[in-house]
């Protein structure tokens, strides 16, 4: 049971790093190429594109962009017009990208990522703390951490929006999808620049209703009896557990979920012990430690942008105060 327990240590990593190979595709013929270089293509027309690859049909893509179905329409007859292809084909489950919208997709992204950071760019003047910040970070850290934080820098800069994008997969830095992004795990490019913000606690935890129910262990032996919530499918947390203890089997936790505000939830509902960041746990008055004196690896936590945006006025406000706050939060106290 003591396997069971360790467990939970890795079910609040946060962010995955993942990396893409950055590549060129040509996907116009190249005989072709010359004649649609002279012919302008609306940005507009490629957003209808990128909204219906993405939804799968006209009606969908008209929600997300707040168009009339027969404007998105129009859009896409006017690009498949000037770029001289078919790029969807009717189905019974709707709209099917051909080969050639497929393969457009990613530089349709890669556009709207840039359109998106030229509108945050422009959304204050240079040299003042105001504009839109984008900022990434995990589900749970989006859910239970964060927002107190922005609702005092709203108080500090009133001036500054904050998109939050929740995301437990790295968001890009480097082709700048996000300004900033709070992750679990220091960067290894380069171009980006980091500062460590402290290292959060985590403890097991279990609701008080609970414990007067099955009692309170006292070692680990005691646990064995206990209802243990862990990590059901997650790849990534399967595979750290099962290196560390090759015995242990998903079916040995009473609760399985792969969603960290999951876990909490379950928590907080009696269902079982868990592992919780213990600043959050600490400031739930149902929540009561388990085996306070267990050592559990902390979760270190870095505030990283661009180098590029680190003098931004907007960035470096965001950027400060996030250090700060994620450092007063790691250490337990109350700012």
């Amino acid at each position: 049971m003591q396997i069971s327990c360790s467990v939970m240590i890795f079910s609040f990593r946060g962010e995955v790093s993942t990396s893409r190979p950055s590549k060129e595709i040509d996907v116009l013929p190249s005989a072709a190429h010359k004649k649609f270089m002279n012919k302008p293509i609306s940005w507009d027309d490629q957003r209808a594109f990128l909204a219906v690859l993405e939804e799968g049909s006209y009606s969908a893509a008209a929600r997300l962009l707040g168009l009339t179905q027969p404007t998105v329409r129009a859009r896409i007859e006017s690009l498949e017009a000037a770029l001289g292809t078919t790029l969807f084909t009717r189905s019974v489950h709707g709209l099917t990208p051909t080969e050639q919208a497929r393969a457009l997709g990613d530089s349709a992204k890669a556009m709207a990522h840039a359109s998106d950071a030229f509108i945050r760019s422009a959304t204050a003047a240079s040299g003042q703390p105001g504009g839109a910040v984008r900022v990434s970070v995990s589900e749970f850290v989006g859910i239970e951490v964060i927002p107190p934080m922005l609702a005092r820098l709203a108080e500090i800069h009133p001036a500054i929006t904050i998109e939050l994008e929740l995301s437990n997969t790295g968001a890009d830095l480097l082709e700048q999808q996000v300004d900033i992004a709070v992750r679990m795990f220091p960067p290894r490019q380069a171009a980006l620049v980091a500062k460590k913000a402290g290292a959060i606690r985590m403890g097991l935890y279990a609701h008080a209703d609970y414990l007067a129910r099955h009692g309170t262990p006292q070692t680990l032996d005691d646990l064995k009896g206990h209802r243990i919530i862990g990590p059901d499918r997650d790849r990534t947390d399967l595979a750290l557990v099962q290196a560390l203890f090759p015995g242990l089997a998903p079916r040995d936790l009473a609760f399985r979920t792969d969603s960290h505000p999951a876990v909490l939830a379950a928590a907080r509902a009696g269902i079982g012990i868990a592992a919780v960041q213990r600043p959050v746990a600490d400031a739930d008055a149902h929540l009561c430690p388990v085996l306070p004196m267990l050592a559990m690896p902390a979760l270190d936590t870095w505030i990283v942008t661009h180098e590029n945006l680190r003098h931004v006025a907007r960035i470096r406000a965001v950027f400060d105060h996030l250090v700060e706050a994620f450092s007063i939060y790691a250490s337990g106290e109350r700012p």
